[in-house]
């Protein structure tokens, strides 16, 4: 198997995929709905739609049952990027190699298409219950969906990164940040592949924190991006964090401490996810492949 080329046609398949879940461009709300799909058909890696997916067919799910989640999880990431970039957070006028949604439909639309992202997505993941007959399953999905995503996940963690940003930081409120403002929706991700599927309790917890390991190495790769990267290879400014005083693990510890970092969490990943007796190797691939991934 080429991973590249297997990369590319699996991407291709999710992006066909979630455009029928998007929003009708029409109507009087229909520059809310342009605004929405800007940002969710801006191109990008669609690391956690592919992580529901391949965890579904790691634990030999066969279902439909998994798109409606695959969708709302990048409507949730998407919802996340388009605030991150606001005026009021980091004042980013570029992602994914194109202008930022404020900076196209204006701070008001901007702050306006991510709350309506983060709410759609819900609705789409809520016609999953009409795919399977295992609604129990689908109930438990939702449950981790909003934990991970609220003030126990993503939200909380991004509530604490702009209340102390520019501030000095330990370790241990960094990684509070890294673990819920990033971990949170790959374990979410993982976590909802595995349980629909049927994973019971034991294995959808070491698939937790298996997801959490990868979460944070992902986010350090960043730090070290930010600093080692160029805004044509990113997609993105580099060196904003400096920019924005922000405290890294790269500002903590530096290039070469973040790098062995990465790799000792991608290892303990992998060693976990393979504990599981279960094979999937475009899955290890992928991971091994993201997390040191150059853009």
């Amino acid at each position: 198997m080429n991973f590249q080329d297997e990369l590319k046609r699996r991407t291709d398949e999710i992006e066909e995929m979630f455009r029928s879940f998007l929003p009708a461009e029409e109507g009087f709300a229909r520059t809310m709905a342009q605004a929405m799909n800007y940002s969710m058909l801006a191109g990008g890696k669609r690391l956690r739609p592919m992580l529901i997916q391949e965890t579904y067919r790691l634990f030999g799910g066969t279902e439909k049952v998994a798109e409606p989640f695959m969708a709302g999880m990048e409507m949730i990431h998407t919802h996340s990027l388009i605030h991150d970039d606001l005026p009021a957070l980091d004042n980013d006028d570029y992602r994914r190699g194109r202008l930022t949604t404020h900076k196209v439909y204006g701070e008001a639309m901007g702050v306006l298409s991510g709350v309506a992202l983060l709410n759609y997505a819900y609705e789409t993941m809520l016609q999953a219950f009409s795919l399977t007959e295992d609604q129990d399953r689908v109930i438990c999905a939702l449950k981790v969906m909003a934990e991970k995503t609220g003030i126990h996940g993503m939200l909380g963690g991004q509530s604490v990164d702009v209340e102390n940003d520019g501030k000095p930081l330990e370790k241990e409120m960094l990684d509070y940040i890294y673990r819920n403002k990033t971990s949170a929706l790959i374990e979410a991700s993982m976590m909802t592949g595995a349980i629909l599927a049927g994973a019971d309790e034991q294995q959808v917890a070491v698939v937790e924190e298996a997801a959490g390991n990868i979460g944070l190495a992902f986010q350090i790769q960043d730090d070290i991006l930010d600093v080692t990267s160029t805004d044509e290879e990113l997609g993105k400014p580099v060196h904003s964090d400096e920019k924005n005083n922000k405290v890294t693990y790269v500002t903590l510890f530096g290039i070469k401490e973040a790098s062995r970092q990465v790799e000792l969490l991608s290892e303990k990943a992998i060693k976990l996810l393979k504990s599981l007796n279960k094979n999937n190797e475009f899955l290890y691939l992928l991971i091994e492949k993201l997390i040191n991934r150059r853009k």
